[in-house]
């Protein structure tokens, strides 16, 4: 496995630093072992044409909720809502192999809520989340679960 291709979206800047991090972080274990894979990232935005994607990828995506509280009361998405259409455009979501949630953890049940809801509509696993802009821990930790699941498929 030379890469692992990823979509992600954000809003706050918060997800593009923890992807630009996950990459840098991919980039120094591939140069001191070629058999770890390098990130291959996407950000899909407003202004991202939709395309056919050819290979398995891992959707990233942060929560942000517009009202509901995701639980007993619905919930309506804000924001990501372009990624979601993305991945749903022509065959792409065949090609999903894993969702990586981010969030703020004082939200409690709605932490991750969104990514919840893309590993089921999307018939694959939350393989792994983090807070915020995530930590190095996090993204130590978020770079082996996307290893590990990419090598089953």
């Amino acid at each position: 496995m030379e890469k692992i291709n990823v979509l992600y979206i954000s809003i706050e800047g918060n997800t593009k630093n923890f992807i630009k991090n996950l990459s840098e972080y991919a980039k120094n274990e591939h140069d001191q072992d070629e058999q770890k894979p390098v990130i291959n990232a996407k950000e899909i935005s407003e202004q991202t044409d939709f395309s056919n994607e050819t290979d398995n990828f891992f959707a990233f995506v942060p929560t942000y909720l517009d009202g509901g509280n995701g639980i007993d009361n619905g919930v309506k998405e804000l924001m990501t809502n372009v990624l979601g259409e993305y991945i749903h455009y022509n065959n792409n979501a065949r090609k999903c192999i894993g969702v990586v949630g981010s969030g703020n953890r004082n939200f409690n049940e709605q932490y991750c809520l969104t990514a919840r809801r893309y590993a089921k509509a999307f018939n694959c696993d939350l393989v792994a989340d983090f807070e915020l802009r995530g930590t190095s821990r996090d993204v130590t930790r978020v770079y082996e679960a996307l290893m590990n699941e990419a090598s089953k498929h």
